[in-house]
């Protein structure tokens, strides 16, 4: 693992979320030279979280110091971290890694670990920005019990917007479903479960227009796409499942293997279809994106990679 190339390290990780920052601290602390290469700033989204109460062990935090500590750790053993760069050429294929930065330095790795996350798809309404983290929420499990005997709403009408619904009934008091269509995407079970449970009501043919309050969020106004009657519903938080996106554009053409909703395709190991490169975190297919599987993921890309620089040794 030594060398004396400042451009050039046993591992390169793109990404600076969770599972990026965990594939950081592991590789570091095994004495691996490592630079995480971040689009934005350490944390991903995790950093957009406003409060976390189910990462195990700690009681509550919110995204941002869970990302400063993560960061800070990863830099303690020796992780060098760049934040907000702009890639403009890679090579995944070679025997050794290449990456070619924005301001034209490049740097080289026998390793790479793809970690570039994702990201809930927004509505893209007046008022969405401005409530995400403050009565606007993309994950149910992670924000759920907040919303305890509160009136909420969920939109969408695929499983996940189902599913979570009647998650959701576990704590809210009510929920509304709201959903452009005048059927819904999901599977027949999936319908039929929120059909048949009191707290959830159904507002269809229809979608939000815009989300309005003071310091969180107190009401949105609803527009019927059939009649195009707009009407305001006083509510205390919504929850938006219309789809999830892979950060992965930037990895077209680059050799690695995507599937059709262009996530990143990895065996348990976190191997992709390239020698070298592997992946972890909300880039990769898998069922469930939380910070504790990010985690995971992150743990196992490291260790995978690990064993790949020490057998080249």
């Amino acid at each position: 693992m030594e060398n004396n190339n400042t451009n050039r390290f046993d591992t390169i990780v793109l990404g600076g979320g969770p599972a990026g920052l965990t594939a950081g601290i592991y590789l570091a602390r095994s004495k691996a030279r490592t630079l995480i290469l971040d689009t934005g700033m350490p944390g991903g989204q995790m950093i957009l979280t406003y409060e976390i109460a189910n990462y195990p062990g700690i009681e509550k935090t919110t995204g941002y110091q869970l990302s400063a500590t993560m960061a800070k750790q990863a830099k303690t053993f020796g992780c060098n971290i760049m934040s907000n760069v702009t890639i403009t050429q890679m090579d995944l294929n070679s025997d050794i890694k290449t990456f070619t930065l924005a301001n034209g330095e490049k740097y080289e790795a026998i390793s790479v670990i793809i970690a570039t996350g994702g990201r809930s798809r927004m509505l893209n309404v007046p008022g969405e920005k401005e409530f995400k983290g403050r009565g606007i929420s993309y994950c149910a499990t992670c924000d759920g019990d907040f919303f305890q005997d509160k009136n909420i709403i969920v939109v969408g009408g695929g499983n996940s917007a189902l599913e979570e619904a009647v998650s959701l009934t576990k704590y809210a008091n009510k929920v509304t479903i709201v959903h452009e269509f005048d059927h819904f995407q999901a599977f027949d079970h999936a319908v039929k479960e929120a059909k048949i449970n009191s707290k959830i009501d159904f507002i269809m043919e229809s979608h939000i227009i815009g989300f309005f309050g003071k310091d969180s969020l107190e009401k949105v106004q609803i527009k019927n796409l059939k009649t195009n009657q707009i009407t305001e519903k006083k509510i205390d938080g919504v929850f938006i499942f219309v789809g999830y996106e892979a950060n992965t554009k930037s990895l077209k053409g680059s050799g690695i293997k995507l599937n059709k909703w262009n996530e990143v395709i990895a065996n348990e190991n976190m191997e992709t279809n390239l020698k070298g490169v592997y992946t972890a975190g909300d880039c990769r297919a898998k069922k469930y994106r939380q910070i504790t599987t990010a985690v995971a993921d992150g743990t196992i890309s490291a260790l995978n990679a690990l064993n790949y620089i020490n057998e080249r040794d």
